[in-house]
This record gives structure tokens, sequence and C-alpha cells, in this order.
């Protein structure tokens, strides 16, 4: 899976229970924010990583709610025993 570094800690972050909450403004997503599974926000987390993440599959929602990560980018992460 050739991912990058940004993508590959927010993915372990998801993993480990971390979700992606957004807000929208006709119809478009104007503002995402990654919050760990502790309730902490992840800084340097950006509406460009967000659209390559959701472009490839690796985050998805449902009904309405915050994005998680998708079966098929849990199956293909490299496990690790923290964000590190």
């Amino acid at each position: 899976m050739d991912i990058s570094r940004a993508e590959q800690r927010i993915l372990h972050l998801l993993a480990q229970g971390g979700s992606i909450h957004h807000r929208r403004e006709d119809g478009q997503i104007v503002d995402v924010k990654c919050f760990t599974r502790d309730g902490a926000c992840l800084t340097g987390f950006s509406l460009d990583l967000f659209a390559r993440l959701k472009r490839r599959g690796y985050v998805e929602s449902r009904g309405g709610a915050p994005y998680r990560i998708s079966r098929l980018s849990l199956a293909r992460v490299r496990s690790q025993l923290d964000n590190r």
C-alpha cells in the first residue's frame, strides 16, 4: 500500500478508535477535525489530507455519522502499537 506518512498516521489513529468530524455548508465539507478515541484533537489534519483519504476509500461515513476507518484500509494498514 503506497500511502504517505501523514496518511498512515491518521489511519493508525482511526484504527485505534478515532474519528473524523466534519462540518458541511451547502452540501460541501468545509471543515474537518480528527479526534483520538480519548477525545484529543489532532493538529495538522487538513481538508486536503481528508480528501485524499476519502478518494482512496480509506475512510467512510454512514448516515451522517463521523468518518471512521473502512474495512478495506483496516485490513491493509500495517499494525503498530502506537502512532509513532
